[in-house]
């Protein structure tokens, strides 16, 4: 079985919006996660950007579960001896909400070139406004869906 390559024009990305209020952060970065990879469509191809845009609205309302506002820290070395700054998730949470999001799917993401590309389709922001109707996107609904 030979190796599967998209032709010229064959992938068309599609924008996505995911609404984070009240949705648990690991959940909703894993889904982001896949969408842009492309994990989602039957032309992936592990070596090539085949994923869609998604962009995040009310990062500031996702949901923790567990200690992680105390127990969880973010590291920074700023490449001086002694360096090393540490903020807590609180604290993050607090100031630059879309910062979680952000850095919670960007580790989810291959550790490459590919990774930083499908990072910069990632738009996330702390409110319920965003700049992209242009692009006509499509929501998304994460969780359960209620049966009948």
């Amino acid at each position: 079985m030979g190796t599967y390559f998209p032709r010229e024009g064959e992938i068309q990305q599609k924008w996505y919006v995911i609404d984070a209020d009240g949705e648990v952060l690991g959940r909703l970065a894993t889904r982001a996660a896949s969408i842009l990879r492309g994990k989602e469509r039957e032309q992936f191809t592990p070596f090539l950007d085949c994923g869609d845009h998604v962009i995040v609205v009310n990062a500031a309302k996702v949901r923790l579960t567990g200690n992680k506002l105390e127990q969880k820290f973010y590291h920074h070395y700023t490449g001086y001896p002694g360096g090393l700054s540490s903020t807590s998730l609180r604290r993050m949470f607090e100031k630059k909400p879309e910062k979680i999001i952000r850095e919670a799917v960007e580790g989810m993401l291959p550790k490459s070139k590919l990774g930083k590309a499908l990072a910069k389709k990632l738009m996330v922001y702390a409110d319920d406004k965003h700049p992209h109707q242009a692009q006509k996107p499509e929501t998304i609904r994460l969780g359960k869906e209620k049966k009948n």
